[in-house]
C-alpha cells in the first residue's frame, strides 16, 4: 500500500470494491465506556470475530492493577476497538482539504479517491490489530519471558501473517496485504527492530504515526483516557476532542534551538498553535498516569511476583512463540494455574502465586530519596540482595520519559518545534520513583539495615566504579 500521488505504487488489484464507505444503520455498533457508540464495517467485524482478536477479551489492559485499583479490570479488546474509533477520527480531520498546506498536499491522497478509502480502511484494520501479540497480563513479564528477538510487536507481526489471518484478509473485498497492515500497526522503528525488509512511503509513515506515534498516536490517547476511567484516576483525562480537531500533517519543524537546527526529512503529525494547550494536557496526563498508576509501587511488585511465577510455571521458563501456542495462553489460563499452585507447596511458582492471591506481596523497604541517583538506588538494591538473599529482594522503577518533540503550525504559517512555544513541554517533569522491596515479615529488619549501611554502601559502590574505570583506561586519557 502506497499513497503519495507522485511516489506511490499503483493500488493493488481487487481494491476497486471497498466496504469502508460511510457507515449505514446496517453496520453493527457497540456502546463504549469512553467513546459512546462505535460502529464497524463488515471487514472490521470479521477481524473482531477472529480468534486472535477474541483472545484479547481475556488479556487485562493493566495486568494485576485491579488488585490496587478495583475498577482496572478492562481488557485489550475494548482498548483496540477504541483505538480504531479514534484513529478514524484523526484520519478524517488531518485529511480535510482545509487542513492541508501546499507543502504536504502531494503526500496525501485525493479526498474520496480510491486511494483515500483504502488508506482509511487499512488504518482502522491496523488499529484493531496493533495489540494482537500481547502476552497474558500485557506487559507484566514480556522482556524476560520471551526468546531473544521476540516481544509483543514481533508476535503481532507473526499473527498478522499466519495462515488463518491471511485467509481472513483474502475474504475481504479489498484483500489487504498483511504487510501493509503490519507497517501501520507497528510503525517504522518497531519493524526496523524486527529486522524486516519492509519500507515505508512518507504517507505510510504518517499513517503509522496516527496510530502508534509517540506524540499523538490514537493508541496513546485511548489508553490514557480508558485507564483513567477504569482506575478512577482523573489525571489521565484531557481535552482529546480539541486535540484531534487541531491535528495537522505538517512539514518538518525548523528552528534554531541552542545553536542547532531541528529538522526532520519528511512531513509528520503535528498540531495547530491553538491546540498546544490540549497537547500539554496529553503529556501531563501521561506523566501523572505513569507516576500514579502504571508504576504505583504495589502494582510494580505484583508484576514482579507474576513474572517470578511465570518463569517457574512456563515450560522452559518462556512463553511459546508459535502462533497457536501463543493464542492458547491468556490471563484465564495463567490465573487458573496460579490458583492451583497457591494451594500446593510443591508446585512450581507456589510462593509467588500464594503472595499474589493472598495479597502477601513484598513491601517497600527503600524508596529513592531526592538526593539519590539511580546508580545509588541500584547499589542499595544489590547490597541488600547480597545480604538477605536474592529471593528476598526485588527492585522496581519507572522508565525515562520521551521528549515532546513535534511540529506546531504557528500563526505566521511556519512549522516550529513545540518546545520553542511551550515551557510546559520543554520542562516536563520526570518520574524518579525507584523502590527496593522485601517480604513483609523482614521489612523492619531490612529497613533498619539499609539506614545503618546506606552511606557505606554508596561510598563503596562509587569506589568500585572508579576502580573499574581505571582498569579499562589505566592512562586516564579516555583512549
Amino acid at each position: 500500500m502506497q499513497a503519495s500521488r507522485r511516489r506511490a505504487a499503483p493500488v493493488p488489484k481487487g481494491q476497486e470494491c471497498l466496504d469502508s464507505l460511510p457507515m449505514s444503520k446496517k453496520h453493527p455498533e457497540i456502546r463504549d465506556a469512553v467513546h459512546n457508540f462505535i460502529a464497524f464495517d463488515p471487514s472490521e467485524q470479521k477481524v473482531t470475530d477472529s480468534q486472535p482478536f477474541q483472545s484479547l477479551r481475556n488479556i487485562h489492559q493493566l495486568a494485576l492493577s485491579y488488585l490496587v485499583y478495583p475498577g482496572a479490570s478492562h481488557r485489550r479488546f475494548e482498548h483496540s476497538v477504541g483505538v480504531m474509533e479514534l484513529v478514524g477520527r484523526i484520519y478524517d480531520t488531518v485529511t480535510r482539504l482545509d487542513k492541508l498546506t501546499d507543502e504536504v498536499r502531494d503526500v496525501v491522497p485525493d479526498k474520496d479517491s480510491l486511494e483515500d478509502q483504502v488508506s482509511r480502511s487499512l488504518l482502522r484494520l491496523a488499529a484493531l490489530c496493533h495489540d494482537l501479540g500481547h502476552l497474558p497480563f500485557s506487559h507484566a513479564a514480556e522482556d524476560e519471558l520471551l526468546p531473544e528477538g521476540y516481544d509483543h510487536e514481533r508476535m503481532t507481526y507473526e499473527i498478522l501473517r499466519c495462515e488463518d489471518m491471511r485467509a481472513l484478509w483474502r475474504s475481504m473485498p479489498h484483500k489487504p496485504d498483511p504487510d501493509d497492515i503490519a507497517k501501520i500497526a507497528l510503525g517504522p522503528r518497531k519493524l526496523e527492530k524486527l529486522g524486516g525488509d519492509l519500507t515505508f512511503s512518507p504517507w505510510e509513515a504518517i499513517l503509522a504515526e496516527m496510530l502508534v506515534g509517540d506524540s499523538f498516536g490514537a493508541d496513546r490517547i485511548d489508553y490514557l483516557l480508558r485507564d483513567s476511567v477504569h482506575t478512577g484516576v482523573a489525571y489521565g483525562r484531557f481535552d482529546h476532542h480539541r486535540l484531534i480537531q487541531t491535528l495537522r500533517i505538517l512539514p518538518a519543524a525548523t528552528a534554531e534551538l541552542g545553536g542547532e537546527t531541528n529538522e526532520a526529512s519528511e512531513p509528520q503529525l503535528g498540531i495547530e498553535r491553538g491546540g498546544i494547550e490540549s497537547a500539554e494536557g496529553l503529556w501531563l496526563a501521561r506523566y501523572f498516569m505513569f507516576s500514579q498508576v502504571y508504576f504505583h509501587s504495589t502494582r510494580l511488585i505484583y508484576d514482579l511476583h507474576l513474572k517470578d511465577f511465570l518463569a517457574a510455571w512456563l515450560e522452559g521458563g518462556q512463553f511459546p512463540v508459535e502462533v497457536q501456542g501463543h493464542l492458547a495462553l491468556t490471563d484465564a489460563e495463567v490465573t487458573s494455574a496460579m490458583r492451583s499452585a497457591a494451594k500446593d507447596p510443591g508446585a512450581p511458582g507456589h510462593d509467588s502465586a500464594r503472595r499474589i492471591l493472598e495479597r502477601d506481596h513484598f513491601r517497600v523497604v527503600y524508596q529513592r530519596r531526592p538526593e539519590d541517583s539511580s546508580f545509588e538506588v541500584n547499589a542499595i538494591y544489590r547490597a541488600a540482595e547480597e545480604a538477605f538473599e536474592e529471593k528476598n529482594i526485588r527492585y522496581g522503577g519507572s522508565p525515562k520519559r520521551g521528549d515532546a518533540d513535534f511540529p506546531v503550525l504557528d500563526r505566521d504559517g511556519s512549522s516550529v518545534p513545540a518546545i520553542s512555544l511551550s515551557s510546559v513541554l520543554a520542562n516536563l517533569p520526570v518520574s524518579r520513583d525507584e523502590y527496593v522491596f522485601a517480604p513483609a515479615e523482614q521489612r523492619e529488619e531490612i529497613e533498619q539495615w539499609i539506614e545503618a549501611e546506606r552511606e557505606q554502601i554508596i561510598e563503596s559502590a562509587y569506589e568500585a566504579q572508579a576502580a573499574e574505570e581505571n582498569m579499562t583506561d589505566p592512562e586516564g586519557d579516555g583512549t
